[in-house]
């Protein structure tokens, strides 16, 4: 291991670079991905020239809040990450335009402005660790405390969605085609376990009525006997139709994430069901946890480092999942591979079982790094080169960047209620429960 002096440890500058990512026509109950999303690559260079990476959600309201931030890091110490927060502490956020607003982007529930400070520290964090264990010669997995698994197992998420972005719209094409009916999923299903060896399968729901997903879930178990299977309805359904569908699934399902909104009504769904309910919308500060596991509302909770505020903060969140015997899984955004290399690390790090990970990383057919990485029997492996293990492509970094300067705003901010409305100019995000 490398001795660092503290010329090597202390930041010189910060580089942010907003970029537009191509996505694919994916249908959650809000409405639908629009065909680039808004992402921001974090860059934290040492003063003896060593740069970190990070990523987090690229929306206005997130860069409002990491620019300031970003001039407040020269002069700090990239292993003083929890000082981070405290810097984040003095940056005002106007919490009423950000208080009570629904993070489509996320489908995580009302974002407050804490949350919103998390979501950007969680950039920063990732940056001072990747270049810490660049400077050190260590894995950040080693910085975390060392993994406790060379590989972490990931499921394929798969979504109900159209073959193209509708006609008259700038996106970029893929071959998957459509699905919007059993046979489409499956087939859909069978082409990522094809292509990337994965073993279960998540369906993203809240899209069609509830008697549909059920169909397409049940078709899901007759093609892949014995593979654990989730539903995320995202929060569509009241607790009557949750309960409803638990029953007609509780042989297959390996949990029910989110099927209703609220930890009340979580907790009323999973007292009359034996299946495992998941949530990424109803516990996602530590505030939230105590109601939730004292009323037994959920079973698994599905981390997410960017809005947890780090993986320091998911390695907490884990260790105290079990002491109360809940168990972790991973929530996906659509985002990059800087953020998948960050979750793989922390994943690494949890002790015991961990539920596969979701992750969007293999509808993405565009990134910022010079290597993509790679799933293996559902599986990616975990890095012991030094810091995250990837390495910045500058010459698509700056491509991405210039389409999101080339825009006129109409998509820096994710709205997947908007793009639903180029095709149904009446379409507003439903009242939930929808169903």
């Amino acid at each position: 291991m490398t001795v660092a002096r503290d010329r090597d440890l202390r930041i010189a500058r910060v580089t942010l670079t907003p970029v537009l990512v191509a996505d694919p026509p994916l249908l959650n109950t809000q409405g639908v991905h629009q065909p680039y999303t808004p992402r921001l690559i974090v860059e934290v260079t040492t003063e003896d020239g060593v740069t970190g990476l990070g990523e987090t959600y690229g929306d206005t309201k997130y860069l409002e809040l990491a620019r300031p931030l970003a001039e407040l890091l020269p002069g700090h110490r990239v292993d003083d990450q929890g000082g981070l927060f405290t810097l984040a502490d003095r940056l005002a956020v106007d919490t009423a335009r950000v208080d009570g607003a629904l993070d489509v982007g996320g489908l995580r529930g009302v974002q407050t402005a804490g949350k919103l400070r998390l979501s950007v520290v969680s950039a920063f964090e990732v940056a001072c660790l990747d270049a810490l264990g660049r400077t050190l010669g260590l894995p950040v997995h080693a910085l975390l405390g060392g993994k406790v698994r060379d590989t972490v197992d990931y499921s394929a998420y798969l979504f109900y969605r159209w073959a193209a972005h509708p006609e008259g719209v700038t996106a970029e094409p893929d071959d998957w085609g459509a699905a919007l009916d059993p046979a489409g999923i499956v087939a859909q299903a069978r082409r990522f376990t094809e292509r990337y060896g994965f073993r279960s399968f998540k369906l993203k729901g809240g899209v069609f009525p509830p008697d549909e997903e059920i169909t397409a879930v049940r078709a899901l178990a007759d093609a892949f006997p014995g593979h654990p299977l989730r539903l995320d309805p995202n929060g569509a359904w009241s607790v009557p139709t949750s309960l409803k569908v638990a029953r007609e699934l509780e042989d297959v399902l390996e949990y029910l994430e989110d099927p209703t909104l609220g930890t009340a009504a979580m907790a009323e769904v999973a007292a009359g069901t034996s299946v495992p309910l998941a949530t990424n919308m109803c516990v996602t500060t530590f505030a939230e946890i105590k109601e939730a596991f004292t009323r037994d509302a959920v079973q698994v909770v599905l981390s997410d480092h960017h809005y947890w505020g780090g993986l320091r903060h998911t390695q907490q969140l884990a260790a105290v999942c079990r002491a109360f015997g809940v168990g972790v899984s991973m929530h996906s955004n659509t985002h990059l591979g800087i953020s998948l290399a960050a979750m793989t690390h922390v994943a690494a790090t949890v002790p015991g079982p961990l539920h596969a990970c979701d992750s969007h990383y293999p509808w993405q057919t565009e990134d910022v790094l010079t290597e993509r990485l790679t799933f293996h029997d559902g599986a990616v492996r975990v890095s012991d080169a030094p810091g995250l293990g990837v390495d910045l492509d500058r010459d698509r970094l700056a491509f991405l960047h210039e389409r999101w300067a080339r825009d006129d705003g109409t998509l820096r901010d994710r709205d997947d209620a908007a793009a639903m409305r180029v095709v149904e100019p009446g379409w507003r995000v439903p009242t939930m429960p929808r169903w």
